[in-house]
């Protein structure tokens, strides 16, 4: 069973605000004629990687709630240029849209149990993921969703 990585998404107020940021890096990467790969750079390296690439996500907490995920492609651990290890978190440009699942404030990533990470909504979901944002987290926190 793949695990996964759990982080906040600072900066970021809706799911269509990363998918746009998203974009806006393809964008730029695409003129650079560099690869398009999607990179978050965090201090500390996943410990158990092995479990995490190729099948492991990183879900995204956008305001408190778990909304989307991204397919972690490899972990690159590395030093910067004061000496300082840092971790490349690679993934996938898709964004896969979860069900809603509240999670409190923490600091840095955290691993997530494949048991404890909400549902995909699936293409059979279409009016669930084309509802605004706003709508769907109301619902998730009735319960109704």
């Amino acid at each position: 069973m793949a695990l996964n990585l759990i982080k906040l998404c600072v900066g970021v107020e809706t799911v269509d605000d990363l998918a746009q940021s998203i974009e806006r890096r393809k964008k730029r990467l695409k003129a650079a004629g560099q690869p398009i790969e999607m990179v978050h750079t965090t201090r500390m390296s996943p410990k158990r990687a092995d479990e995490i690439i190729g099948e492991g996500s990183l879900y995204w907490v956008i305001k408190s709630r778990v909304q989307c995920r991204q397919k972690i492609i490899d972990l690159r651990t590395f030093k910067d240029n004061e000496g300082i290890s840092r971790c490349d978190i690679v993934m996938s440009p898709e964004l896969v849209l979860t069900a809603h699942q509240p999670k409190r404030p923490f600091q840095g990533w955290r691993y997530f149990k494949a048991e404890d990470t909400p549902r995909d909504l699936s293409s059979g979901e279409t009016e669930i993921s084309d509802m605004p944002e706003e709508m769907r987290a109301e619902l998730a926190d009735l319960g109704l969703i």
